[in-house]
């Protein structure tokens, strides 16, 4: 790997196409700092504007994924700095899900409260098969934030939801995979090299037609079939003129793998 750039809670990496994200305060589990959330937010931004990044992996560092919030600096803060910390955390959010190329979340050991959203807010997740997660914001008396309520009701129903934020019970992760919550589910010892296989498999894809894939996807869930499906129209439009089109369809007709560039 040839490092991109270090910072005491963040750990950003690049090997050819894949841009590897690592949240780095393995001490506290990973939780969120304002650092760690403004670099994480300004990576994403900068790789949205480098060609030659195709995928981003967000991991953590240490024993975990992510404990989410810091327990031990919640006490002490004001009402302002809850709002403006949460701002920041919707602003990263955000840049996930504007970000038009694939993130993928390979998660081991914990993911908790807003760690668990931060996963819930990637494209994939790639799970180690004894890995935990809890929406455990009800255990300090708060609400979920970093988008759990948005993405969890989506993924499993109210009803579950309910469950699992008013008891903030660990989940499995074998649980969350038949749920439909985990995409890849593997060993633990294999987690690294199973996602970075995914990663560069999706290096290799449609890079436009992937971002364009996940701008329609995620407006679906709130948009009318009405407009899902003019954005199609348009889209396809679009597509149909791009080079990786047309090396798609020269491929299939030259009986050979396509060389995608992302074009």
């Amino acid at each position: 790997m040839t490092n991109v750039k270090t910072s005491d809670h963040l750990v950003i990496n690049k090997n050819g196409a894949v841009l590897s994200l690592t949240l780095n305060r393995p001490e506290s589990l990973n939780a969120f700092s304002p650092e760690m959330i403004l670099t994480l937010t300004d990576a994403l931004r900068e790789a949205q504007n480098d060609p030659e990044v195709k995928v981003i992996v967000l991991s953590g560092a240490g024993r975990s994924f992510s404990a989410g919030g810091d327990v031990k600096t919640m006490g002490q803060a004001n009402a302002t700095g809850v709002y403006d910390h949460i701002g920041r955390l919707n602003e990263c959010i955000l840049a996930m899900k504007a970000l038009e190329k694939p993130i993928i979340a390979a998660v081991h050991g914990f993911a908790a409260g807003a760690g668990f959203n931060l996963a819930l807010a990637c494209d994939l997740i790639v799970s180690a098969d004894d890995s935990k997660f809890a929406l455990s914001f009800s255990q300090v008396g708060l609400v979920s934030d970093g988008g759990g309520s948005y993405f969890v009701p989506r993924l499993i129903g109210p009803h579950l939801a309910k469950q699992f934020m008013f008891t903030a019970e660990p989940i499995p992760a074998e649980r969350l995979y038949q749920l439909g919550v985990i995409n890849f589910l593997v060993p633990a010892a294999k987690l690294q090299d199973e996602t970075l296989k995914l990663a560069v498999q999706l290096a290799n894809g449609p890079t436009r037609a992937y971002g364009m894939i996940k701008k329609l996807v995620d407006h679906s869930m709130t948009a009318s079939l009405e407009e899902i499906l003019e954005q199609e129209r348009i889209t396809q439009t679009m597509m149909v003129s791009t080079e990786d089109h047309q090396e798609g369809i020269a491929a299939f007709k030259e009986k050979r793998k396509p060389n995608f560039t992302g074009n």
